[in-house]
């Protein structure tokens, strides 16, 4: 896109960070199948302790409360393997007693504390407390030393498990997103070390830049309430500035979550109250400009890095112009060191990745490969496309390809204005190219349920749907400039107009919903589109540091803005942002052509099925 510019578990995931941590050293639950009160078999606990903090301070009289996540759906009731809750003593100290029963063995299981008095000189119990801290799954959870449950605890798991938390402290997802889940929850514990209740922990990928300085943040906001004494009058403030409409929250937990997931709501007065408060360093130095968390990943080869996608297991792909590809664990720990170079690839545009994880990528001529052609790499780095890529197509500039549900790929070729059809092995299915006189200058594809291939046209003002065996071809005139799409959950297609600063709309019908009309002052050069599982759209911004979100198709009024003017991350450092990518934990992930790093905002959209083929749908 934008062509015209240029004309795994726990214990991998440590092992690739050279934590130093031994996978036994961090079992919390044997292997022997136990009776479950759930009525299926389930895993027996081994006991740990744990220390409850307000700040510095002990939390005295608290209630903690072990969690297994619910697996109806997200935010759905935990289950509780203890009979009754655990009190905390005069040193904020208790002790999970051995023999609990975990629902299997990888449930991701979760500490609340509730109530209780912070400190020793508190007369009386603060019910505005709740804090929480993400254990991880029950076989890995940390028994080699006490965990903490602190402010600091808490907001790392509210941000990284904000799209799977309800109001209440329940903790839950489909049963069919168990990754995302997981992923979620290794996050949250990247971000905070629950041995100390400090940030970031060991886990916290060297490449990335660390969000501790907003964690603490919004750890020492969550202290001005919880050290008060006994809360109430002194949390009204938070509780004002977290509310939503027709709900306040009552307890420092749901108040965190509110922000989260409203991270323009009253950034000054927050950040005012947040300053009240010196329990945690470093904190951030001046008013951010929201509450959303990010963090810039360098390395792993990005060389101006244009496409981004998501496999399967949440790991990230990143094409780049400059003859290499990139791969990141979902934790943004690069998985090689210098990106993969050769098997064709040259300056490379599009990016897809199929359903065994394999990642297609375009590539145009450069000084380094032969290009014109197709590379595919297996999540090992190893060509699935022999040492040259895939070249049957005959392809001149290809740009943008897609993934179709039977494996099959299609590749919009730039340079010749035509179509290629692929099978999985790479043989050329559609006997030549298709070719149109509608398609002009194709940049993007996607495919719809119904195996139609749209692709945006940036030479014109269209997007053109092609029917499957290439006989049909219609075009909607719609668009200005148009350079990325996105199909939603209804079939309806989003495009960003480049030339335009605004995004089109069709309808699965055909019919042109929005012809440029949707705008905000943040949309300048839109450069690409998706769509997250609850159908709501983000963009990104080539020209304007930040990100735009719109109502999806669903909402009362599709299109609306519901991001500030500013749009959302302007002080995520955000330049010449080419492509976005959302995983199934929630986190939308954006590459910057400008600065050559890769971006992660931590749990600002709702989780979707990766990797994605097809419309965006919800895990």
């Amino acid at each position: 896109m934008q062509l015209r510019i240029f004309s795994v578990s726990l214990s991998a995931v440590l092992a690739i960070l050279g934590a130093g941590v031994s996978a036994s050293s961090l079992t919390g639950c044997s292997s022997a199948a136990v009776g479950s009160h759930t009525g299926t078999s389930g895993y027996e606990g081994q006991g740990f302790s744990g220390k409850a903090l307000v700040g510095q301070q002990p939390l005295i009289g608290a209630s903690v409360e072990l969690y297994a996540a619910g697996t109806s759906g997200n935010g759905a009731n935990g289950v509780g393997p203890l009979s009754n809750a655990l009190i905390t003593d005069s040193t904020g100290t208790f002790s999970v007693p051995a023999g609990y029963d975990c629902p299997s063995a990888d449930s991701q299981i979760y500490l609340v504390a509730r109530g209780g008095q912070p400190g020793s000189a508190a007369s009386a119990d603060n019910d505005s407390i709740a804090l929480l801290t993400a254990l991880g799954a029950c076989n890995e959870a940390a028994s080699a030393s006490p965990v903490v449950i602190n402010e600091v605890t808490t907001a790392a798991a509210v941000y990284a498990l904000a799209q799977f938390l309800s109001a209440g402290g329940n903790l839950g997802a489909s049963s069919t997103n168990t990754v995302g889940l997981k992923n979620a929850v290794a996050t949250a514990q990247a971000l905070a070390n629950i041995s100390t209740g400090s940030s970031p922990a060991m886990t916290f990928a060297a490449n990335g830049s660390s969000p501790a300085p907003k964690i603490d943040t919004l750890a020492n906001l969550l202290n001005s309430c919880a050290s008060a004494t006994a809360g109430g009058k002194a949390c009204s403030g938070l509780f004002s500035a977290t509310a939503t409409p027709g709900e306040m929250p009552e307890n420092t937990l749901d108040a965190a979550l509110n922000l989260v997931r409203n991270p323009a709501q009253n950034v000054a007065a927050l950040y005012a109250l947040a300053s009240s408060s010196s329990a945690f360093t470093p904190a951030l130095a001046a008013q951010p400009s929201d509450w959303t968390l990010f963090i810039n990943y360098k390395g792993g080869g990005m060389n101006y890095p244009t496409s981004v996608g998501v496999d399967g297991t949440g790991n990230i792909w990143v094409a780049s112009y400059s003859n290499a590809a990139s791969e990141f664990s979902p934790l943004g720990a690069p998985l090689f060191a210098q990106g993969i170079t050769g098997s064709g690839l040259g300056y490379s545009f599009g990016l897809a990745v199929d359903t065994n994880n394999n990642a297609w990528i375009t590539n145009w001529p450069s000084p380094w490969a032969a290009g014109n052609t197709l590379s595919v790499f297996n999540s090992s780095g190893a060509s699935v496309a022999g040492s040259s890529g895939y070249s049957t197509g005959a392809y001149t500039y290809p740009n943008g390809v897609a993934i179709d549900t039977d494996g099959s790929a299609w590749v919009a070729d730039w340079g010749d204005s035509e179509l290629t059809h692929l099978s999985s092995s790479g043989q050329e299915l559609s006997g030549s190219p298709y070719s149109s006189s509608q398609l002009i200058d194709p940049v993007v594809a996607a495919i719809d349920a119904g195996h139609n291939v749209w692709v945006s046209n940036e030479g014109g003002t269209t997007v053109t749907r092609v029917t499957r065996d290439g006989s049909q071809f219609t075009s909607y005139d719609c668009c200005n400039g148009p350079e990325g799409l996105a199909i939603d959950q209804s079939g309806n297609v989003w495009v960003p107009n480049f030339d335009g600063d605004s995004i089109s709309e069709i309808s699965s019908s055909g019919a042109v919903l929005s012809n440029g009309g949707y705008a905000s002052a943040s949309l300048v050069d839109p450069d690409d589109i998706a769509i997250d599982g609850a159908g709501t759209v983000w963009i990104c911004n080539y020209r304007s540091p930040s990100l735009t979100e719109l109502a999806g198709s669903t909402a009362s009024v599709p299109g609306t803005v519901l991001s500030p003017a500013g749009g959302l991350g302007s002080d995520a450092g955000l330049l010449e942002a080419y492509s976005l990518a959302i995983d199934a934990s929630g986190n939308l992930w954006v590459s910057n052509k400008g600065s050559n790093t890769l971006t992660q905002f931590i749990g600002l959209a709702a989780p979707v099925r990766t990797p994605q083929i097809g419309p965006s749908v919800a895990p």
